[in-house]
């Protein structure tokens, strides 16, 4: 596919882009972290970070729209560029919807299951690696289609991971001693712990599509 002057604009944004998405679901990681490890005094702060990481990013997907919108790309893959953007902004709100959630309602998890919880955190929303190194492949150009497809399935691959891990904590939950309003609290809690990897593997769908979509 030949790059020309708007494309690259679109592609530094874009990349751009993914690097503050990164950079806000990993800080909502490391929130929801440290509020099950019991300081919500730091994890308070790491969710004020994220919010205004995700309104940088944001910022940036609005240049990004504009620029479409002006004319960069064929209009047959500018809409699906600007779907797949969109799609990568889904995982940003989830991840900062899951950083709210913790602080806003502060579920109490019981020390029984603070390392099954924080496993879920730390797989659903460290997708967010996966997941940018494969938009990064595509858009770079410097990847064979098949690589970055490889890429694409390797997150549906830790989406997957993450499903287990949600099965084995909501068993794990329900079978607990605590009390049945805790139990759905809890269950609620896992919830936005995994719709962060659910977005992701759409994200990734999205970025298959327009992989096939370029080539031609």
């Amino acid at each position: 596919m030949v790059i020309f002057k708007k494309e690259r604009e679109v592609i530094g944004l874009i990349l751009s882009y993914l690097d503050e998405v990164e950079e806000c679901v990993l800080e909502a990681l490391k929130g929801i972290e440290v509020y099950i490890k019991g300081d919500v005094k730091k994890a308070k702060a790491l969710a004020r970070e994220t919010r205004t990481l995700e309104t940088k990013a944001d910022l940036i997907r609005y240049e990004i729209r504009d620029k479409l919108y002006s004319g960069a790309y064929l209009p047959l893959l500018r809409e699906d560029i600007y779907k797949l953007v969109e799609s990568i902004d889904k995982v940003a709100n989830a991840g900062e919807a899951c950083s709210n959630f913790f602080l806003n309602q502060r579920p109490i998890i019981p020390e029984s299951l603070n390392t099954q919880f924080l496993a879920a955190v730390q797989e659903s929303l460290g997708i967010i690696e996966p997941l940018k190194e494969a938009v990064f492949c595509f858009l770079e150009g410097e990847c064979p289609v098949e690589t970055v497809r490889q890429f694409a399935k390797d997150v549906g691959a830790k989406e997957s991971e993450v499903d287990k891990i949600e099965w084995d904590l909501t068993k794990a939950i329900f079978v607990s001693s605590v009390d049945h309003s805790q139990k759905m609290h809890l269950k609620l809690c896992l919830d936005h712990i995994v719709e962060v990897s659910d977005r992701a593997e759409d994200a990734a769908d999205q970025l298959e599509l327009v992989t096939l979509k370029a080539m031609f």
